[in-house]
């Protein structure tokens, strides 16, 4: 068992001027044949910036961005919060409990255009794979070792998601 004391966060990633953004990986529709890109750096504010352009040509329709970390225990924290700015878009945030997994557990959340302070109660994150809800129970497990976020509307869009900070409560 994990002892933590009450209110100690788990930072997932918290992005500053200095860094290192080498373990974000881009995957984009282009590994099913679409055309949709984007791209992931660090703004002169020192915050990862994920943008580009969604098509829905050749059955794309997806940008995404992940990090991928050892493992972590989880066990005791609740929720993941995100500190981001989106562009008023629909996004969903995904986790991994291992990084073999064919699952994810996502969840879809709106942006304002503003700052956001965004609390995902674990329990929340529902199964999927390509798409797809499995008839599996939601996020319950005690280990993490990726977070990422898509965007995916089944529209031609531009995007532009700001993230500050991801960490555990």
């Amino acid at each position: 068992m994990v002892l933590r004391f009450m209110n100690e966060s788990m930072v997932i990633f918290d992005f500053n001027k200095e860094s290192d953004i080498s373990d974000w990986e881009i995957v984009n529709d282009v590994v099913m044949g679409g055309q949709s890109y984007s791209k992931f750096f660090l703004n002169e504010e020192g915050y990862g910036v994920f943008n580009g352009k969604v098509s829905l040509e050749n059955n794309g329709g997806f940008s995404s961005i992940r990090f991928r970390f050892k493992q972590k225990n989880i066990e005791g924290y609740e929720k993941v919060i995100l500190r981001l700015k989106g562009d008023g878009k629909r996004y969903q945030f995904r986790v991994r409990t291992n990084k073999e997994d064919q699952q994810a557990y996502i969840i879809y959340f709106d942006t304002t255009g503003e700052w956001q302070t965004i609390e995902i109660t674990l329990s929340e994150l529902s199964p999927t794979f390509r798409g797809r809800k499995l008839n599996i129970p939601n996020f319950q497990t005690e280990e993490l070792e990726e977070v990422g976020f898509m965007i995916g509307n089944k529209v031609n869009e531009h995007f532009n998601l700001v993230i500050g900070k991801i960490f555990l409560e």
